[in-house]
């Protein structure tokens, strides 16, 4: 059964599919010209399947190495300049097939190629399906911090077909139930029940036919209705970084070798005691958040090379921070979240003393 989300947005609207076989609905033969965007490992494992599916040429297929470390302007800069030398016009598309460095890459491209460009979503790993493919965040890291060059450029479409998830590894499924879980301890106590109740089921025999379809579908459809109502993150898409704040310091303390679903999950581990410490989360509730991840294979203590002053520096440099202030977003239940707020070092250092 294929499922489907609108995110509501104007003209600018678009639907996610979502199921075995939704490549299927890619738009192949509507005249438009586009180049195919994907790293090494995605052209390895699916490249020929979704070509296919694209009814596109093998020539205008542009592949990177992959991992983080590509995720960097002058990639972008390249993606523009081979599209440049096929002669692609603002008629033209980009398609990112991939995780969330290939979405986050071509969708920055495509808002800065010509001034802007169509480009559509095929995410190939779980964290792409539920958070970065959906939303219109694109962007690049630089040296100085985590997706500090970007632009907010809405896709045209997601497709995201679970057969794809099939050659996914552990580790790549834990990255993305971060993402899920972060979704439900902000958004959705009945998300986190069922993912509470399915625990074992849901990195040891996946079941990418029902399970996870209708997962990706409700994480979709509750990010769906944070965007459309505050696109461009001025208030409550804000709430999406729960854990992002902490995250993204890990990340850049570890050169970005922890895989972004990790780091998230420590965030979420930071962000859950600094709740605590604050008397606005039970005790009771964080730990049970913790068991979670801990269930789920993900990690919720500091790595031990990074110590908690130079995290709390790192995250000085994060780009949610308002007037030098460090912002971080906070729990006050499972299901329940509050804009961010700010934090003072004390009791940053305090929060992440408490995970290590």
């Amino acid at each position: 059964m294929m499922r489907k989300v609108r995110v509501e947005l104007g003209e600018r609207s678009y639907d996610i599919t979502i199921g075995s076989g939704a490549l299927s609905e890619l738009p192949e033969g509507d005249g438009k010209r586009t180049l195919l965007v994907m790293d090494s490992t995605v052209k390895a494992l699916h490249g020929a399947r979704i070509l296919a599916s694209l009814g596109g040429k093998p020539e205008e297929v542009f592949t990177f190495p992959a991992g983080e470390a590509s995720k960097r302007p002058e990639t972008a800069v390249d993606i523009c300049r081979f599209a440049a030398r096929l002669k692609f016009d603002r008629k033209c598309r980009f398609a990112a097939a991939g995780g969330g460095v290939t979405g986050d890459l071509a969708g920055f491209a495509a808002a800065v190629y010509m001034r802007g460009i169509e480009f559509i979503q095929i995410p190939t790993t779980l964290l792409a399906a539920v958070d970065s493919g959906v939303g219109g965040k694109t962007g690049t890291d630089i040296p100085e911090g985590k997706n500090l060059i970007g632009a907010f450029h809405q896709p045209a479409g997601v497709f995201t077909d679970t057969r794809l998830l099939a050659t996914l590894p552990p580790a790549e499924l834990r990255n993305g139930l971060a993402e899920i879980v972060k979704t439900a301890v902000i958004l959705d106590p009945e998300l986190f029940e069922l993912l509470e109740r399915n625990k074992d089921r849901l990195v040891s025999s996946p079941d990418l036919e029902e399970l996870y379809p209708e997962i990706i579908r409700r994480c979709c459809e509750l990010k769906g209705k944070v965007v459309s109502r505050d696109e461009k993150e001025s208030g409550l898409r804000a709430v999406l970084n729960y854990g992002h704040t902490f995250g993204h310091a890990v990340e850049l303390l570890s050169s970005y070798t922890l895989p972004h679903g990790q780091a998230v999950a420590v965030g979420m581990a930071a962000a859950g005691e600094l709740a605590v410490l604050r008397g606005v989360w039970k005790r009771e509730d964080a730990d049970r958040q913790n068991r979670l991840l801990s269930a789920l294979g993900l990690p919720v203590k500091v790595p031990p090379r990074c110590l908690a002053c130079d995290l709390v520096n790192a995250m000085r440099g994060d780009k949610k921070n308002v007037g030098g202030a460090i912002r971080v977003v906070l729990c006050s239940g499972i299901g329940s979240s509050n804009l961010p707020e700010a934090a003072d070092e004390k009791e940053l250092l305090a929060a992440w003393e408490a995970i290590r």
